[in-house]
């Protein structure tokens, strides 16, 4: 399933997760109870029980509720959720601790050291930007971050949904048209640290990076267009953003 930020239960996590920025644990819990109750799908009940869990006041309930998110992440079963499951099995490890539990935390530890490797995903890849190149072309580290524009990238950047690389190109700096490519991995990858487990759990917006060159095969020239309000509050919640970038 395709991470969708305009999906209403990912908006009500969004505001829950607003409501833990200002210091409202009791209006965000309501909110991730929200979500839970509307969810009709397994992404989003994984979703929104991995929300549920950290407001739980006993340690049984978060296990619960962390076991629950885990079942319906292994019934996803796919690249948008894969990320995640260090964490969630870690989550459900310190459980078993504080339960005393020992058997089942060894357990659960060396079911998320199990599932650190490099990521699976085979693709397609694209990679937004306003720059005009050619099939052929190497896209390579060392441009600076759309982001933060004193920082020289160590990585170049990529993404297996259509739509996030849209928003990168609209949001790249330039003149240029927007550029979608449809780019190959010429090395290794890992998934982006800085999504990677910051707002929702795993990579959902299943984004990449890689410090070998990106191949350009193919270009993309229908996909569907930010507003430009939506682009707007996309620029507000980047320039709210804190913290640095894992470069």
């Amino acid at each position: 399933m395709e991470f969708n930020p305009s999906n209403n239960v990912i908006k009500l996590c969004l505001q829950g997760i607003d409501m833990e920025g200002k210091g409202e644990p009791e209006e965000a819990k309501r909110l991730f109870l929200q979500a839970w109750n509307e969810s009709t799908n397994d992404f989003e009940k994984f979703t929104a029980a991995y929300y549920v869990a950290r407001h739980q006041e006993n340690v049984p309930d978060k296990l619960k509720w962390h076991e629950t998110a885990l079942r319906f992440a292994l019934e996803v079963n796919d690249e948008s959720v894969k990320a995640s499951l260090p964490s969630l099995y870690s989550n459900i490890a310190k459980c078993n601790e504080e339960l005393n539990d020992l058997d089942g935390a060894k357990k659960n530890y060396e079911l998320a050291t199990s599932f650190t490797d490099k990521p699976s995903d085979s693709g397609p890849f694209y990679h937004g930007t306003k720059a005009d190149l050619h099939v052929g072309d190497l896209l390579k580290p060392g441009g600076n971050s759309n982001y933060h524009p004193e920082v020289i990238m160590s990585h170049i950047y990529f993404t297996a949904l259509v739509n996030g690389a849209e928003l990168a190109a609209a949001l790249a700096k330039g003149g240029g048209r927007e550029r979608v490519y449809i780019v190959e991995p010429t090395g290794t990858f890992e998934n982006d640290p800085n999504v990677t487990d910051k707002k929702f759990p795993g990579n959902p917006t299943r984004s990449y990076r890689s410090q070998a060159p990106l191949k350009i095969v193919g270009e993309v020239t229908d996909w569907v267009r930010q507003t430009p309000e939506e682009l707007q509050k996309w620029r507000e919640r980047l320039a709210t953003v804190k913290g640095e970038i894992i470069n």
